[in-house]
């Protein structure tokens, strides 16, 4: 299920220009657990990893900043 936050955050990093690997956890089980355990066991859409920062459902400029923090983006 794609939630308004996941498809909020695709686009605005196909908008930034920035590659990424969209992994659906409803379809990859260890993936569905990475993110459970990053969220108190909770499958929360998106769970993002810029280079070991880790991201649950981040607004545009929290995603930016991280971004631009680890120099995925100028």
């Amino acid at each position: 299920v794609c939630s308004s936050d996941l498809k909020n955050a695709l686009k605005h990093l196909d908008q930034l220009g920035v590659e990424y690997e969209y992994i659906d956890i409803d379809d990859d089980e260890a993936a569905a657990k990475w993110v459970a355990d990053h969220n108190e066991g909770r499958e929360k859409k998106p769970t993002i990893n810029i280079e070991g920062e880790i991201l649950t459902e981040p607004s545009d400029a929290e995603l930016e900043k991280a971004l631009r923090a680890k120099k995925v983006l100028q």
